[in-house]
């Protein structure tokens, strides 16, 4: 019987090679007619996001109105557009519905599309969060 590096590790009493945090990681994919080469997905976001430029650039002319408030990283607050239900993802030769909040980001914003923990779990995404 083969054991893994962990069991190994566990049992000669030695620990593993300590990895550092891979982060996030980008996936192509298709968002209605829109190519987006390089979409961030976040295992640590709790939402779906999108730019308000993106929004703009699919011409979905409306968000549905929301009272949400997002609470960023360094812990300051923005309020969204809105959000935009029920598009079409396609990853590879898959599609999946996702529901996506409109966030007005800065020009200069180096992802447009940040796919969180609701469009992974739909796709069922199963992620080798050593490799990334």
């Amino acid at each position: 019987m083969v054991l893994t590096e962990e069991c190994s590790a566990i049992i000669q009493h030695k620990l593993p090679q300590k990895l550092k945090d891979p982060s996030c990681f980008q996936i192509p994919c298709i968002i209605g007619e829109i190519t987006v080469e390089k979409a961030l997905c976040d295992l640590g976001a709790s939402i779906n996001l999108m730019s308000l430029a993106m929004m703009r650039k699919m011409r979905i002319e409306e968000a549905k109105p929301t009272r949400m408030a997002l609470q960023l990283a360094d812990r300051s607050f923005k309020f969204p557009h809105g959000i935009v239900e029920d598009l079409l993802v396609k990853v590879g030769d898959f599609i999946f519905p996702a529901d996506f909040v409109v966030l007005d980001l800065e020009e200069g914003a180096k992802t447009s599309i940040i796919l969180g923990m609701p469009f992974l779990a739909t796709a069922r995404a199963i992620i080798d969060v050593q490799k990334g």
